[in-house]
């Protein structure tokens, strides 16, 4: 493998606490409580989504003060360990990293470029870059293209069932962060990362 496209949520960074606990808490006020251990069985999938699986009426008053409120942990975001190291060494080893993500461009300033990991990166693919979003392909595509990626040296590195799928349309392999601690749910990876460092074996 020469090319290296990364999730973010899940997979370079720990944003759980983040999403959720602003989730919680904008629910809360609109009198509805739920635990965190239900809310965190969507973590990783669209809002929108996960809002429906959930069974949230009201979803676009909702989504519209759950970003916002997101704010308010930022502090309690995390890159996971040994994340950084293994970014600089794959780039080292002569090969292109990227992001493919279904954040907006102000989310990705906010958590990657403030985490410092945007100057390991060649090229970001965020939510304004695309007409559709995971598990449709486009994103992954679109960052192929910019890093004149040929599908057969591509792995696209993730999480979930919508990483998963976006990779299996781009004809792309598709790795698991299983640094990341969780059990891949409704997928097969097609190879799976225990620790970041790992990723250097597929090169």
């Amino acid at each position: 493998m020469k090319n290296f496209i990364f999730d973010i949520d899940g997979t370079l960074l720990d944003t759980e606490a983040m999403y959720m606990k602003s989730l919680q808490a904008v629910l809360h006020e609109r009198g509805i409580d739920r635990e965190y251990a239900e809310l965190v069985t969507t973590f990783g999938i669209p809002s929108r989504e996960a809002l429906v699986r959930l069974g949230i009426a009201d979803i676009d008053d909702v989504l519209a003060a759950w970003g916002p409120r997101t704010a308010q942990y930022r502090e309690s975001v995390k890159v996971y360990a040994g994340v950084k190291p293994a970014l600089t060494a794959l780039r080292k080893a002569g090969a292109h990293l990227g992001i493919m993500t279904s954040k907006q461009q102000f989310e990705y300033e906010r958590d990657v470029t403030a985490e410092g990991l945007d100057t390991e990166m060649s090229i970001a693919v965020v939510a304004e870059d695309v007409a559709h979003g995971k598990p449709e392909p486009d994103g992954i595509l679109l960052a192929m293209q910019r890093l004149g990626a040929k599908p057969a040296e591509t792995v696209y590195v993730g999480d979930t069932a919508y990483d998963a799928l976006a990779s299996k349309a781009a004809g792309v392999t598709f790795g698991f962060a299983a640094w990341n601690g969780r059990q891949p749910r409704d997928f097969t990876p097609d190879v799976r990362f225990a620790t970041p460092q790992a990723m250097l074996k597929l090169m």
